[in-house]
């Protein structure tokens, strides 16, 4: 694996580092340069968009863009923060899902308009410097465009999927201007525009001395994920299916790496390392018996665990469960993928055999409220085991550096499973979902219309969880004001050899049918003449 140290140039004045598909770059910043000399060098101009790859990092799972550090599925029945005081993987996510109102034009976690259109602007700055100042031929110059709007419809995908509609910008001088939104057909039109570009003009696979940036099928994979926000079926069956036809690709034997990179099934991916740069995870969400003081930060909640059917496809019954004066489940009849994402009471983590319970060794339980902060406790009676790294020992002492995968195979199948069900193609939306699950040994579904549907969802949800996709999925399904409203999260307060089935939110958990549609905020609406605001939020 190939080591570059180099200069971040202009406002990437910072550690950064490139990962994509497989193979990472190391930057070390020396110094700042102009515009001008940046495009003297080509070895400068790669340093210049090595910078963006970063957003990658910054909108996965071990950054802070998609919810300040909190995990989305925290807004949805499948996550519980343990702490009820104030803060980012804390308290601020159950105020969010207890009260939605907590969403307004001044303020909103979740939203990300002002970094959004910030890093749009750095994007719209290369370009517009590459147009004034470049002397490379028309080759070199498309492959450098290729990437820079490939991150420019990743941004602007960020952006529509929280606001619908967006502000466009295109080049450098229109965000000197006030402008006002665009609608979503015309958003979706740039993203999906800016991909085509970049299918048309990045490599298959780049030479050794590229490894890790993105690709062209990056950008189909991508593009398969966007066009199913913006419900253009053709375009997103497509796009996955160009994936599944590169032959590039396939899916891992071991789900347990199948969301690890480095292997066969990752398509896009960001790497790390102990030096920097590196991230928080282990410290954010181990339990306390790993030796941290401040992990456990929020755990998986029985309505996840209820989403997994037992290893021969049958429905779990969990009904006899649901009492005050249970005995253990036995987990061990659950596929796979459940085993693999969450540390439950009897699994084995890190050599130790896990308890989860009162006063427990490996695993204490603490009921929410209990303290201000969880402290390494489970409030539901289980750990996230998926992403974490298992064989990080010393979690007090050393940073976390395993991979985030942004794109990885079986979601392209997935995304290529329910742009089908849309197009009526029944007989290829089945086979892509059963090789999801043929994976893990699973049964092939062999249900339709609705049905198939309701598989496909739960299918998702499992085969994906905790990777960033449920919330945003219920949204562009409009299905979140129906199934995350009035409801509560559960899970099991574990005494001795009792399992007793509790309330872990003690109040209702809702969802408001506004914020589907995120608000234009206050600072843009006070600074751009020709912008209004949505109507349900005036």
């Amino acid at each position: 694996m190939k080591n570059i140290k180099s200069i971040i140039l202009l406002s990437f004045a910072a550690l950064v580092s490139l990962a994509g598909c497989k193979k990472w770059l190391d930057l070390t910043p020396t110094d700042q340069l102009t515009d001008k000399i940046i495009w003297e060098n080509n070895t400068n101009v790669d340093l210049y968009v090595n910078g963006f790859y970063t957003y990658l990092h910054q909108y996965g799972q071990f950054g802070t863009q998609q919810f300040q550090g909190s995990l989305t599925e925290s807004l949805t029945s499948t996550f519980k923060y343990g702490s009820y005081a104030l803060g980012h993987k804390a308290g601020h996510p159950n105020n969010y899902v207890f009260d939605p109102a907590i969403v307004t034009p001044a303020s909103c976690f979740y939203d990300n308009w002002g970094d959004g259109y910030n890093k749009i602007r750095r994007l719209n700055e290369f370009l517009s410097s590459m147009k004034k100042y470049s002397g490379f031929t028309e080759q070199q110059n498309a492959l450098w465009e290729a990437q820079i709007r490939f991150f420019r419809a990743f941004m602007y995908f960020q952006v529509a999927k929280r606001h619908g509609g967006a502000i466009i910008y295109t080049d450098l001088e229109s965000m000197k201007k006030d402008i006002a939104m665009s609608s979503e057909q015309e958003t979706w039109n740039l993203i999906e525009s800016d991909l085509d570009y970049a299918i048309a003009h990045l490599p298959a696979a780049w030479p050794t001395a590229g490894k890790g940036r993105v690709t062209r099928y990056a950008a189909f994979g991508l593009k398969s994920r966007a066009m199913l926000y913006a419900q253009r079926w053709e375009s997103a069956y497509a796009a996955a299916d160009s994936v599944v036809k590169s032959g590039l690709y396939s899916l891992v034997n071991n789900y347990a790496q199948s969301f690890r990179g480095n292997n066969n099934e990752s398509v896009l991916e960001f790497q790390y390392n102990t030096t920097g740069p590196n991230h928080s995870f282990d410290k954010d969400y181990v339990p306390l018996s790993d030796g941290y003081n401040f992990g456990g930060l929020g755990t998986p909640t029985q309505e996840m665990v209820e989403s997994y059917e037992k290893a021969d496809g049958a429905k779990f019954d969990w009904t006899p469960y649901h009492s005050a004066t249970a005995t253990r489940p036995p987990y061990e009849q659950l596929e796979p993928r459940f085993k693999a994402t969450i540390i439950y009471p009897g699994s084995t983590w890190k050599g130790n055999v896990m308890q989860n319970s009162v006063n427990g060794t490996y695993g204490m339980f603490m009921a929410y409220r209990a303290q201000p902060y969880t402290y390494g406790y489970t409030t539901t009676g289980y750990y996230l085991r998926k992403l974490l790294d298992e064989s990080l020992t010393d979690v007090n002492g050393k940073p976390s550096t395993q991979t985030w995968v942004e794109l990885r195979y079986a979601e392209i199948l997935l995304n290529k499973a329910e742009a089908a069900y849309r197009l009526n193609k029944m007989e290829e939306a089945r086979a892509a979902m059963n090789l999801v699950r043929a994976r893990v040994g699973l049964p092939a579904k062999s249900s339709g219309g609705e049905e198939f549907f309701r598989d496909y969802r739960n299918e998702r949800k499992v085969e994906l969880a905790y990777e960033g996709h449920l919330f945003w999925d219920m949204r562009r399904w409009k299905l979140a004001h129906i199934e995350y409203n009035n409801y509560r999260a559960h899970g099991f307060k574990i005494t001795g050899d009792n399992y007793e089935y509790i309330d872990v939110d003690y109040q209702d958990r809702k969802f408001s049918e506004r914020t589907y549609v995120l608000p234009v905020p206050l600072s843009e609406l006070e600074n751009n003449s020709l912008i209004q605001q949505h109507d349900q939020w005036k």
